[in-house]
């Protein structure tokens, strides 16, 4: 068993400049047998200062990201900073190409198999890379996620505690100077295998973020997302150009006190929801109804809020199978 990537970066990351090219992951196919994946990747460097790993498409049908960083590309110049931006804007490529949460070559959802594995499918080699070559370079990162195709969120930013309170006020600095309408953290131990367990194990700084969702781009979720990333670079002091641009409204932080935040499917059938995103819920309110048009005759289900807080997110599509997430709520809490 191998412990190196065999992924093929031509970029140098120790070369001052700006160096636009493709991460080459080894994909041998009928059609092409000694093929590679191209995986978008830019290295932004100035001189001496922080590195900042900025990634989207870590779920590839999450698109506000995408764009984001996409734009972030073509307007970062290496005057424009001081350290070193790493932008990797279609983390999972097969899937973000194919528009899908998973991988369509091995069906992994990468954000669920760090630290991966240098022998393993495609989805594992790209957790392999992430963890042990890009997040090994940074001092933070940014993991910029929505609530993909089933899923919508009011813009927010994902904040995970660690046992390092130094390490988690760094954590709450940057999701302040984001400034999206919400701050979310989730239950302990729900990161799990994710990227920030990653960069928890490589000693980064990181947070990430659920904005919007659905399936599309919204110009709000955008705007919150390009304004918060660029406020992120100046607090960091990587991004010279501009001052930090404070939010409309201060950042409302909520938490999942435990899984009973979470509602879900117990049946499979048409979902029909009573109340919107934002709606302030209380225990035991109706959250909507799950109808059956295969047997019109039988009653449809209601099914209700087990706590109460905010409506952070909720379920696009209106077919639902039995465990399916239909919505989540977040409570007040502190960070102190």
């Amino acid at each position: 068993m191998t412990t190196t990537s065999r992924m093929i970066s031509p970029i140098d990351f120790a070369k001052d400049g700006k160096q636009c090219d493709y991460l080459r992951l080894p994909h041998s196919v009928h059609r092409s047998a000694y093929g590679w994946l191209p995986l978008p990747l830019v290295c932004i460097k100035n001189g001496d200062g922080p590195t900042v790993l900025l990634m989207s498409g870590n779920h590839g049908d999450e698109y506000e990201g995408q764009v984001t960083l996409t734009r972030l590309v073509k307007e970062l110049e290496p005057e424009d900073i001081q350290g070193r931006v790493i932008i990797f804007p279609m983390a999972n490529f097969p899937a973000a190409k194919a528009g899908l949460r998973t991988s369509p070559i091995d069906d992994i959802n990468l954000n669920r198999v760090f630290p991966g594995d240098p022998d393993g499918t495609p989805t594992l080699q790209i957790a392999h890379y992430i963890e042990t070559v890009l997040l090994d370079m940074a001092d933070y990162m940014l993991d910029l996620h929505s609530g993909g195709s089933s899923l919508m969120y009011l813009p927010s930013t994902i904040l995970g505690r660690s046992g390092d309170e130094a390490a988690f006020d760094k954590k709450v600095g940057m999701t302040m100077a984001f400034g999206a309408p919400y701050a979310f953290m989730f239950p302990q131990g729900a990161m799990g295998s994710h990227s920030t367990a990653a960069a928890i194990r490589q000693n980064v700084i990181a947070i990430g973020t659920e904005v919007g969702g659905g399936g599309t781009v919204t110009p709000e979720a955008l705007r919150i997302c390009e304004r918060g990333v660029r406020n992120v670079l100046r607090h960091l002091g990587v991004l010279k150009t501009g001052e930090i641009e404070p939010p409309e409204t201060p950042t409302r932080i909520i938490a999942a006190e435990d899984h009973e935040a979470f509602t879900y499917a117990a049946e499979e059938g048409l979902f029909e929801p009573v109340v919107d995103l934002g709606a302030e819920v209380t225990a035991g309110q109706l959250a909507g109804y799950i109808h059956h048009p295969e047997t019109p005759w039988r009653e449809a289900e209601e099914v209700r809020f087990q706590t109460a807080g905010v409506l952070v997110c909720k379920r696009v599509p209106g077919r639902i199978e039995r465990g399916d997430c239909l919505f989540h709520t977040g409570a007040d809490t502190t960070i102190g």
